[in-house]
Order: structure tokens, then sequence, then C-alpha cells
């Protein structure tokens, strides 16, 4: 998407995808020798060493929300009567407001999404412990949206629309992590990270005390507050002139689109990951970690703000999802050409106005708690169940889970589980195997496992998850 679109994403930001978590897969964190346990608690070792094959040793992409794609697109009533549109949106005329409207949740609808490549990283003994070294390339979105933005968008016909906040937020960060972990007794086990932070881009954008009235036959008056930041190096806003509604006003200018000019580093920080494991008898065992404890000081932070506070706005119009026609050309009005359209409904809505440079900012990058409880059950001890509690500290995207797991190692070399979790979003099972003989390691798992999918493979719901790797081990 251009224009808005772009700016919303682009802005929202930059970056290359979707608070997303990022952390590693939960599901793995009670597995013996899954070789990024460090990675959500850094007191964890491996038995084996072993060095990441370059961007494949470990790829983690997850998403989380209570609303999701099957909420949004929908089959079209009118496709082979009078339409060739076989998908719609929601704010089709033709489809019930009962209907478009039931998927969204009456507070903040939200969506989180993360993904975590794994450029180069090694484990090894030595020092009087177990030590860690990586380069990960991390990019994270948050969006949360009222009940009501829905309501407005689909026209349920009201007069007048009072929306609460709307917030979307976007990172791009590369990390060099340095860790180690050793004994301390015979039960305590201590460790922890240093992590080097080179950000490549972040966005928030925060619209407050939205309000919509009707003031002719699809003319609304806007009235609320908008905020954007961009903070990445060679962003610019771009702008649009335009009249005032009213006579003798003259004109205003608003962001419709986006411009970079080159890449590169646009901040730099630093972060703090800090675990235990207490061993409190041969039955139970305990630990806790702190990760993502830090922060990026961004060079630059380019602001753009709503300075016309009243404004007036033609509404949303529903589109097609349809790219091509029956012959493979694209359609006039298919989602994709139509995708500067709705770009520019989006710019219209938001009424930005580029504010300038105003220096450079600190925001935190989102820490997360994990807590967890492993018992090993007496008459198999192979067998471990386990409870991990994890809290994710980021604000408006801020999440909770609780997750509790049987994890079983039935050979030396080939361990996993299977556990069961309810979240801020949803409940979900998530599974996990990890194969480890001498020279090679390659695991799979899902902290959410996949519903049903559209016929492009993407998930309807927003909730999906999936960790694998390839590593040499020695």
């Amino acid at each position: 998407m251009k224009r808005l679109g772009k700016y919303i994403l682009a802005a929202t930001m930059t970056s290359v995808c979707g608070n997303m978590m990022a952390q590693g897969l939960n599901s793995g964190y009670f597995t013996d020798d899954y070789k990024f346990r460090h990675t959500m608690n850094p007191a964890f070792e491996n038995e084996q060493n072993y060095v990441s094959l370059p961007a494949l040793g470990n790829l983690n992409v997850r998403t989380q929300g209570n609303f999701g794609l099957g909420d949004v697109i929908f089959d079209n009533p009118r496709y082979g009567l009078d339409s060739d549109k076989n998908k719609t949106t929601f704010m089709n005329p033709y489809i019930s407001t009962s209907e478009a409207l039931k998927g969204f949740n009456k507070g903040d609808n939200r969506i989180n999404a993360d993904v975590d490549i794994t450029l180069l990283s090694a484990g090894f003994k030595a020092f009087g412990g177990y030590n860690t070294i990586s380069i990960d390339a991390r990019t994270n979105i948050g969006m949360s949206l009222p009940y009501e933005l829905f309501e407005f968008a689909k026209n349920t016909g009201n007069k007048t629309y009072e929306m609460n906040d709307i917030n979307v937020h976007a990172q791009s960060f590369v990390q060099l992590a340095f860790g180690h972990s050793r004994n301390i007794g015979d039960k305590l086990r201590v460790g922890a990270k240093v992590k080097l932070l080179f950000g490549a881009a972040r966005g928030d954008l925060q619209i407050t005390n939205l309000r919509a009235d009707l003031t002719g036959e699809n003319k609304w008056t806007m009235s609320g507050k908008a905020l954007a930041n961009v903070s990445m190096k060679g962003f610019a806003y771009q702008e649009k002139e335009k009249e005032y509604k009213q006579d003798n006003k003259g004109t205003y200018r608003y962001v419709n689109d986006v411009d970079v000019d080159g890449a590169g580093v646009g901040g730099f920080g630093m972060a703090f990951d800090l675990g235990a494991v207490y061993k409190i008898n041969d039955d139970w065992t305990v630990s806790a970690a702190l990760i993502d404890l830090g922060y990026i000081n961004w060079n630059n932070n380019m602001q753009a703000v709503n300075k016309q506070q009243t404004f007036e706005f033609e509404g949303f119009h529903d589109i097609a999802v349809k790219k091509n026609d029956n012959n493979g050309n694209q359609k006039p009005n298919s989602f994709a050409s139509q995708g500067d359209s709705y770009s520019d409904q989006l710019a219209n809505f938001a009424n930005l106005s580029d504010d300038g440079d105003k220096g450079s900012r600190s925001t935190g990058i989102g820490a997360t708690l994990n807590l967890g409880g492993e018992y090993t059950f007496p008459l198999y001890r192979k067998l471990h169940f386990c409870f991990l509690s994890s809290t994710r500290f980021n604000g408006k995207y801020t999440w909770t889970e609780g997750r509790l797991s049987a994890n079983v190692a039935p050979l030396k070399w080939i361990d996993g589980g299977v556990n069961f979790a309810v979240n801020s979003f949803t409940a979900s099972c998530g599974w996990i195997l990890n194969i480890h003989p001498k020279g090679m390691n390659v695991f799979v798992g899902m902290d959410h496992i996949v519903g049903k999918t559209s016929k492009e493979f993407i998930p309807l719901s927003s909730n999906a998850s999936v960790n694998l790797g390839f590593n040499v081990a020695f």
C-alpha cells in the first residue's frame, strides 16, 4: 500500500513486517537441549555446544490478537448475481451489521505480531559456565483499535460515533547479544545477557478523543487529536494541498505519503536479560527471568499532527478483494488496484500535517517476565509436568499468558512436549519436537496451532505461531 496505508504501516512502521513475542518458543521453555531456551531465560544451558546455520538456526514468527482476517474479509453475498467479486470486506452494505461486527471485541481490538530471525548464533561451554553469542533481526508491531471504529467504518446508521483511543506501533532493530550462565552451589544457576541494539525504525500513531458527526449524506465532521512519531534514517512525510470545505478559508496541507531516502542505523541502545533456575529437590525446579530490559535512543523523531482538529471526512468505502478477472488481468476494482484509493481514505481519516523533526527520543523495547515451575514424575522420570507464566510489559500492547505442559524425553537424542495455554487474547494448544543427535540439531514447534486459512494460506485468526531451526551440534 502507498499513502497512509504505506504511512500507517510504513510509518507504523517502516519495518519489514508483524508486538508481536520474538523471545523464543514458550512451548520449548522446559525442553532440555532446545538450543534457544536461553532466549527465554539466560540461566539455561545446553548439553551440547552448537553453531547455527546463517539465518536458519532460529526462525520465530508469531501473531496474537482478538480479531483477524476472517473478521474483516467475507464471502460476497452478491457474487454471481450482479458482482464478479467473490470476496468483500465487512463494510459491504449487503452484509448485515450483526454479521459484519460479530467478530470484533466490544472493547479494544488488538493484534500483536513478532518476527525474530537469528542471523548467527553459537553456544559453548567455557569460562566456568555456558556462553552464548547471537546476532538477531527483530521486528514487532502492535495495534489497538476500538470497537466503535469498526461500527463507524460499517456505518451502522448512527449519526454520532465516539471512539476510544486508536494506537498503532511498530519497530525494527538488530541485536548483538552476549550471554553467560553458571552454577552457584548445587541448587542455583544464574545467567545474564548484555544486548547491543541497532535501531532500524520505530513508528507510533495515536488518535485520541475521536468523534464523528453526520453532517450530510456520507459526510462526516471529525474531531479529535492525532499524533504520529517516526524515527528512521532518511524518513520524510510527503504532503498534499487541500482546500477547506468552508468558503474563503483557503487551503491546508496534509500528509498523504511518505518517502525514505537511503537506509541505515537510526538509533542505538542496550538491553539486559537476567535469569535464575533453582532446584528445590529431585522432583521440583523453579525458574524466573526478566528479558529485554532496555531501550533504544533514536537519532530523529519525524512528527506529524492534525492541525485541523475539526475537518470533513467522506467515510470509508468497501473495496474488492479479488485481484484479477477471469482472464488474469488486474481489475480496476480489485484490492490491489484500489490499494491507493483505500490508503487515501486512511490518509483523509488521520488528517495529519508534517510538524518537522523534533530531535532524538528514547523508547523501550518491551520487557518480558517469565516464571516457571517444573515437576518430574516419580514413576517415569523422563516425563515432566510444567507451568510457565509469561507477561509482556509494553504499554497498550501488554499481554499475559499461562501455559501448562507435559514434556517427555524418551531417547537421549529426542524430546518434546505438548501444552495448553490461556492468554490475553485466546486459548491455544502448542507443541515442540526437538531432535539433537551428535552433530546436528533440528527443532520445530508452535505455541498456537494454526487453524483455518485462506486459499493463500493466511490464517483467518490472528493467532498463529511457528518456530523452527537447523544447527550444527558438537
